[in-house]
């Protein structure tokens, strides 16, 4: 859920950003899937949340369960998208070892995204994005799970959005992601209008 990035379009510059990616680019293999929801994916947070707290402990300065997945009745890629924030993500010898012994790899370092690193894990499907403390992405990505947890229409229109964009063919998933932008945008603008 990035604020700006490259023209969703423009497959040069995704493949410019792949080559970058932690073992090499990893074009998609196939369609955007989105599935209908499932009740077992807080479950799967909750579970989730409790290997990183077991591997991190006080280390923890936040951790949420984010994205789609995270928002009920809303349909969503089948993958647990998790916020941790950690002191200081460009120390990365107090937490990487011990989130890759619990499980996760470091697929992605953004140092000129708010110092983002993404850790993957396969089973269940888990990405955990890691923020440096008080990280204002962190609060976006709350703010925009809370609006559509409380409001239909814009629940319903990202859903129709996220469906609409799935059904393209992207190289890259960040393509996907980053084409939803626009409506994000929007979104958080209407939450932000009701809190005035």
């Amino acid at each position: 859920m990035t604020v700006s990035g490259p023209d969703p379009e423009d497959v040069a510059a995704y493949d410019a950003l792949a080559q970058r990616r932690i073992g090499g680019p990893q074009p998609l293999s196939g369609p955007i899937e989105i599935r209908e929801y499932d009740a077992t994916w807080p479950a799967a947070y909750a579970g989730e949340a409790e290997r990183i707290r077991g591997a991190l402990g006080h280390r923890i300065v936040r951790l949420e369960h984010v994205g789609s997945t995270s928002v009920p009745g809303l349909a969503a890629k089948p993958v647990i998208d998790i916020a941790l924030e950690v002191a200081d993500t460009t120390d990365e010898a107090a937490y990487v070892p011990d989130l890759e012994a619990a499980g996760y790899v470091l697929r992605i370092r953004e140092p000129e995204w708010f110092e983002h690193r993404l850790f993957r894990r396969e089973e269940p499907a888990v990405n955990l994005h890691t923020f440096s403390a008080r990280c204002v992405e962190t609060d976006r990505m709350l703010r925009f799970r809370d609006r559509l947890r409380v409001n239909d229409s814009d629940r319903d229109l990202y859903l129709r959005t996220k469906r609409a964009l799935a059904a393209r063919e992207w190289k890259y998933t960040q393509q996907y992601a980053d084409a939803k932008r626009e409506v994000v945008e929007q979104i958080l603008a209407r939450g932000a209008s009701t809190l005035r």
